[in-house]
């Protein structure tokens, strides 16, 4: 008898499947994303995933952005902003953009559309399309 999947199994996408690589491309780019709408104005994560979700009308969403933000943080792009209590009593962190980190923005968008540049270069270099 095969042992049963434990949820955790089952919802994670594995490698080599299709949402395996959306996985991929959505943890490789949420830096960037976080970044750039904290550019725009200082923010706190809730407030991010759901402005990414509005945007992209659902098509890429998130559970969490904590880990990406203390990383940034940790590497100096962003920092804390201030700290407001809500309606509902909860504390929300607002973080913003440094200086470092608006120039790693840059960098990394530049590197992101050269690279996805290279890749539609492949992609419609002929042959059968999927």
């Amino acid at each position: 008898m095969a042992k049963e999947k434990s949820p955790r199994e089952k919802s994670t996408p594995k490698s080599g499947t299709p949402a395996g690589m959306r996985e991929g491309m959505k943890k490789a780019t949420t830096g960037m994303l976080v970044l750039f709408l904290l550019q725009q104005k200082p923010m706190y994560t809730y407030d991010i995933m759901r402005r990414v979700e509005e945007i992209t009308k659902g098509a890429l969403t998130f559970n969490t952005l904590y880990i990406a933000i203390y990383r940034l943080k940790e590497f100096g792009y962003v920092e804390e902003f201030e700290r407001r209590l809500s309606e509902d009593n909860h504390a929300r962190v607002y973080f913003t953009i440094t200086e470092s980190g608006r120039k790693y923005l840059k960098d990394i968008i530049a590197e992101y559309r050269q690279m996805t540049a290279a890749i539609d270069a492949v992609l419609s270099s002929g042959g059968d399309e999927a």
